[in-house]
């Protein structure tokens, strides 16, 4: 039952970086709550059939116990294996210069990728969002909505629509001047569907003049939904001055559109339409015998209508509303023949009690933590979202952007991307703090837990030289795969050191037992990552539908793999022997007795 340790050291070094999952919160923790849990419970199931299947059923299958002869592949690396890690032991300059030539690189396409919050993919369908000015009649609404279904309907792409006009998802009401679409596009050979949404916001510009229109994929909009910022940007600014702050709105929103990647910037600014403010002459109502208060009843009644009676439909009671029909009330001087009943009983028109004034749209206040607040709003096509908010902050922290008395914060789906980097970097550090004290309670020294992390925080560099070349962005999904290298790369770094460790209580030799155990390895690594990579191989090339969700979290693993067989073969058993060798010099030197081995 030898074997019992390092396999078991192996999955819980993999089932470990896990843990800190438990612990994120909001879309990222519910993002990956389903792929935590399935990738733990099949290393648990995994490693209970190789513990208790496997052997059982070698003794049964394998017949005959004489070892398979090495073939000439096998043989020839064992022997340049030798020479070559003899070498970079004996002088790791060489190897120092790849690792360094590793790093840099690391650090060069790390600032060349972008950032972004979830994986860009095709997901059959988009959302389009429509406004109209503010005051526009329904009816006007709705037949500027019917051009943009004929505008649907002639899209070759486009399968089913459906439409919302001053109502949202969940039926409640809304506005009058706005609506929504949902629209699903056709399986098979098409258009992708960011070409067939910049087609239709071509169009809906240039063929419904007055309709400003939003559009974005399902899964963003559930998003921007779920977390009340339905927006990738968000500029907030805060002031005290209501007017300069709607002066100020105006002004960023014209200089953020020049940005490039930037589209459907909005002010933020959103008037309700005209109204028509009555003024009750107090002198006036008290020659009638009338107060302010007994008028604003009559009025809610002739306006709103009052339920004078009901009836009875099957088991429900149903109220009949009387009031002065719409036609009655439709204009300014309508309203001032609007009749009214003092208590003495005599009528008189509202006119004579009150006068009128007409008050232009005004806009809406929307404030946070108390303080009120302007968000300024667009989307992003054809960048990623870091490099468009870096640009963003640039024009907002150039002198004379903002006034002074205003301020802002960036809020919006780079908020959410922000919260979610930070949990994620914590899970990074919490999984490779979870993986070292795991190794300390295996090996009970400091050599070779240092020697392991420090080769699986190496293989991490390669994540970023992955995602440069293919041109993906860095978001939760590959942060994701970056935590996963940990536990991969330290999974195989365990059986190569246990099977060093044998090899060194028996014959105590550090050289040999480091080149023994890479010789002995060496081939089931190697087996173990093809395998991982031809795995992953088909999420990396995103085949299948939807595969574009997971393939950042696919590239970067295999970018990891591809690096994790020359480092663990060459890196860790060099780095090992030098900081085994600086121990013994240190012995020797404190005249404390040289490093001894030990059976456990």
């Amino acid at each position: 039952m030898e074997f019992l340790k390092p396999l078991a050291g192996s999955s819980a070094a993999t089932l470990v970086i896990f843990v800190p999952l438990a612990f994120l919160s909001g879309v990222t923790g519910e993002f990956f709550k389903a792929l935590s849990l399935t990738m733990a419970a099949a290393l648990g199931i995994s490693f209970l059939v190789t513990w208790l299947a496997v052997p059982l059923l070698a003794q049964y299958l394998l017949k005959g116990d004489r070892p398979a002869k090495p073939d000439r592949l096998t043989r020839w690396f064992h022997q340049h294996y030798k020479a070559w890690l003899v070498r970079c032991i004996a002088h790791p300059t060489v190897l120092l210069v790849c690792v360094a030539a590793l790093l840099v690189t690391g650090v060069f396409a790390f600032r060349q990728v972008g950032s972004g919050f979830m994986p860009a993919m095709d997901e059959g369908g988009f959302i389009l969002d429509y406004r109209t000015p503010p005051g526009t009649a329904l009816s006007e609404t709705d037949r500027l909505a019917r051009q943009i279904e004929q505008i649907m309907r002639e899209m070759p792409e486009v399968d089913t629509y459906s439409r919302r006009t001053a109502t949202g998802l969940g039926g409640g009401l809304s506005e009058a001047n706005q609506g929504d679409f949902f629209v699903r596009l056709k399986s098979g050979s098409r258009r992708p569907v960011q070409a067939v949404m910049q087609d239709v916001r071509n169009r809906v510009e240039h063929q419904v003049p007055g309709v400003s229109i939003e559009l974005a994929q399902l899964m963003e909009d559930l998003i921007g939904d779920l977390t009340a910022v339905p927006q990738p940007v968000e500029v907030k600014l805060f002031g005290t001055d209501p007017k300069l702050l709607a002066a100020t709105a105006g002004q960023v929103a014209q200089e953020i559109s020049k940005v490039s990647g930037l589209v459907g910037v909005r002010s933020g600014i959103n008037p309700a339409g005209d109204a028509i403010a009555i003024h009750v002459n107090r002198v006036a109502a008290a020659a009638e015998g009338l107060d302010p208060d007994q008028i604003t009843r009559s009025l809610q009644g002739l306006m709103t209508g009052n339920v004078a009676t009901t009836y009875a439909e099957e088991a429900k009671a149903v109220g009949v509303r009387v009031w002065t029909p719409a036609s009655d009330r439709a204009t300014q001087s309508q309203l001032a023949d609007l009749p009214l009943r003092a208590p003495d009983g005599h009528m008189l028109p509202l006119g004579r009690v009150a006068t009128f004034e007409t008050l232009a749209g005004q806009p809406q206040i929307t404030r946070e933590n108390l303080n009120p607040m302007v968000a300024v709003t667009a989307r992003i096509e054809g960048r990623d979202l870091g490099s468009v908010i870096q640009d963003v902050k640039k024009v907002l922290d150039s002198s004379g952007a903002l006034p002074k008395g205003v301020h802002f914060e960036l809020g919006g789906l780079y908020q959410q991307q922000q919260l979610a980097f930070k949990g994620l970097m914590a899970v990074f550090a919490a999984a490779a703090a979870l993986v070292f004290l795991l190794l300390l309670f295996l090996y009970e020294s400091f050599p070779v837990p240092l020697s392991i992390l420090c080769t699986s925080l190496l293989s991490v560099s390669a994540v970023f030289i992955g995602l440069w070349l293919t041109n993906l962005e860095l978001n939760i999904s590959a942060m994701m795969g970056m935590t996963m290298i940990i536990g991969i790369v330290t999974e195989v770094a365990v059986f190569y050191f246990s099977e060093q460790q044998n090899r060194l209580e028996r014959h105590p030799n550090l050289i040999r037992s480091l080149i023994g155990a890479g010789q002995f390895r060496a081939r089931p690594i190697a087996m173990t990552t093809l395998a991982a990579i031809l795995t992953l191989l088909p999420l990396a090339l995103a085949i299948g539908a939807g595969s574009e969700m997971q393939q950042p979290l696919a590239v970067a693993i295999i970018s990891g793999l591809v690096v994790q067989l020359p480092l663990v073969l060459f890196f860790m058993p060099t780095l090992y022997a030098w900081i085994e060798t600086e121990r013994e010099k240190g012995a020797q030197s404190s005249g404390r007795p040289l490093w001894s081995i030990r059976k456990r």
